[in-house]
């Protein structure tokens, strides 16, 4: 993990407005410079950036952060990335970090294999452009899909000529492992009698297809989508998984949508590459488009680091609802309360290019303005097979209906969406909360008392009223939790499952803000508080932050061991309750005599652990 002073003394030698000026074309306005924001579409300068801060800040869409940050939101770089590209820059070196010096060996020589690799692909992608002017037949296609020369270049289309070999004609050494490796080239698998004559065996994996380079978000060639132009399967031919790319974390024209999707507020996700290069040249440049495989979460939490709204357009028929449900469930988990997710059906007949072209751009901004929200279509996909008009029907709603919402981040949709299932399954909102959710119940429910709403904090929790000093120290064990794992958030890999799930599934907004960090740390990596304030204050907003702002001056005496006594305090809570829950009928049910009994013997591990007898618990 790279140190908390290490970032401080390189943002103190980094001069913020000539990383930004590199994007963005910025004037002196004063003591400050300011620009046309790159995160929103403006005609008028809001976005200004300040030398003697060395931070920038959009008075329009809010967006702000230091050169980290930048880089990080406007170039789509992992935090390691980021920190390179500004240590590059005024000439430091990173400090080597915890891991051993073989895991440090291995990840330098990755990284030179992924550079390598990427750069014999942009090679190829060069040499499949140039071949565009040279055959009719792939100029006259693109002519007749209705793509310009800007379009074309902008994706840098190409054409792989027919022929088995034609990469062997531009390339300096055809046998050269690393265009096996790369995915360019395929060797069939050689007995060791056959092997020396490997070389003679090789062959282009595209040939007399229309080229797509897949680039990743930094811009780097990372794969190939090949189409054919006339008849043929399969119709769409991807490069292999390589250790450059994989199909289910990358999104096609992702690099060149980057910008759009900021301006026009929402990422548009389509099915296929072509869609994506069509629209941008009707004047949807925000469209990307899935590698040939279900939506994934990965594709979702990238997509989620450039906006808060996507759109997903499905054709109408079964397969287009069947990659609609997936998208759905990638989309669950990460559906807070500040995003909005919408789904988009094209008549069967049509996809979005071929809707554009024969009924007008108009009319796709209609459909994409008439999407439906992530709530209707979740209803919607619960609801097949099942007949509403029946006690039975509505059983069998409710049962598809439940892992998707549990799947939902507690928050005020989750609990909005319970009041829309509770009326299409014919129950009352609290009957089908303590149905679903009977941990939230109290204890005394049981013995006659009265019943109280389905709460996303449990009575012996409420969490007390804000002081006005925003940096005192944590109110509650949930506060202390996060305030940890913020300063430590390398820490997250040494946690079991369990521990996960409960961090994940706490009352709001800690339980969202303890998923947010997963997300973040599996993505980049265990990053530093520095690194995380900017991204989590436009997440969870400034009340929550400031609430949970770690104190540096305690940072030394935070101890793993802390962290793993307080998640033990709070799965005492978390079990006990459920215990006091069992005591009632556990009597009378052999399972739930077995569940108690199994949840005596983990409290009494957990107490011990604590050092603290029962009473104090």
């Amino acid at each position: 993990m790279i140190s908390p002073q290490f970032i401080q003394d390189l943002l103190s030698r980094t001069d913020i407005v000539d990383v930004v000026g590199q994007h963005v074309q910025l004037k002196k306005a004063g003591i400050n410079h300011k620009g046309l924001c790159p995160f929103h579409n403006e005609k008028s300068p809001s976005f200004t950036v300040s030398a003697t801060r060395q931070t920038f800040h959009c008075f329009g869409c809010g967006v702000h952060g230091n050169a980290i940050g930048f880089l990080m939101q406007h170039c789509g770089m992992p935090f390691p990335d980021a920190i390179n590209d500004l240590a590059q820059r005024v000439g430091l070196v990173v400090p080597d970090d915890e891991r051993t010096a073989q895991d440090r060996e291995r990840a330098a020589n990755l990284k030179k294999q992924q550079a390598t690799l990427s750069d014999l692909l942009a090679q190829a992608s060069r040499h499949y452009q140039r071949q565009i002017s040279k055959y009719p037949r792939a100029s006259a296609y693109l002519a007749q899909r209705g793509l310009s020369p800007e379009i074309t270049a902008r994706f840098g289309l190409g054409y792989a000529p027919q022929g088995w070999r034609f990469l062997s004609t531009v390339l300096p050494d055809y046998d050269d492992p690393r265009l096996v490796e790369s995915g360019l080239v395929i060797t069939p698998e050689l007995s060791e009698a056959e092997a020396p004559e490997t070389h003679r065996k090789r062959y282009d994996r595209f040939r007399d297809r229309l080229m797509f380079p897949i680039r990743s978000v930094q811009g780097d060639v990372i794969g190939f989508g090949g189409r054919v132009i006339d008849v043929g399967e399969p119709k769409y031919l991807n490069s292999p998984e390589t250790p450059v790319f994989s199909k289910g974390r990358e999104l096609y024209g992702l690099h060149e949508a980057r910008t759009d999707i900021r301006q026009k507020g929402y990422a548009l996700v389509v099915e296929g590459y072509m869609d994506v290069v069509a629209l941008a040249q009707a004047g949807w440049a925000n469209a990307v488009a899935t590698l040939g495989t279900a939506c994934t979460a990965e594709h979702v939490v990238k997509l989620f680091r450039f906006t808060d709204n996507i759109v997903f357009s499905f054709d109408g028929d079964s397969a287009g609802r069947r990659a609609a449900g997936r998208a759905l469930e990638a989309a669950l988990p990460l559906a807070t309360d500040a995003r909005s997710v919408r789904f988009l059906f094209l008549p069967t007949e049509h996809d979005p290019d071929s809707y554009v072209r024969e009924l007008g751009p108009q009319a796709f901004t209609d459909r994409i303005d008439q999407a439906l929200p992530l709530s209707k279509h979740l209803i919607d996909l619960a609801q097949t097979d099942c007949d509403l008009t029946c006690a039975e029907g509505r059983a069998r709603f409710l049962v598809h209906a439940k892992p998707l919402w549990g799947a939902l981040p507690d928050g005020a949709l989750k609990r909005q969406l319970l009041t829309d299932l509770a009326r299409h399954g014919g129950l009352p909102t609290d009957d089908l909360g303590e149905l679903w959710q009977p941990e939230t119940r109290q204890a005394g429910h049981a013995k006659g008392a009265p019943r109280t709403p389905l709460s996303p904090v449990s009575p012996k929790r409420s969490p007390p009223a804000r002081r006005s000093n925003a940096r005192h120290a944590p109110s509650s064990p949930e506060d202390h939790l996060l305030r940890m794992l913020l300063l430590h958030s390398e820490w997250l890999e040494r946690l079991a499952p369990d521990d996960h799930d409960l961090i994940t599934h706490l009352p709001p907004p800690h339980g969202d803000i303890g998923a947010w960090l997963e997300r973040q740390v599996a993505e980049h990596g265990p990053l530093p508080w520095a690194a995380l304030e900017p991204a989590l204050r436009v997440h969870a907003g400034l009340e929550a932050v400031d609430k949970l702002l770690p104190l540096s001056s305690m940072d030394d005496e935070l101890h793993f061991t802390d962290l793993r006594r307080t998640l033990d305090s709070l799965w005492v809570d978390k079990l006990s309750q459920e215990q006091s829950e069992l005591a009632t009928h556990a009597a009378h049910d052999p399972s739930a005599m077995a569940r108690y009994r199994t949840l005596s013997q983990r409290l009494s591990e957990l107490k011990k652990s604590l050092s603290l007898s029962p009473a104090k618990l």
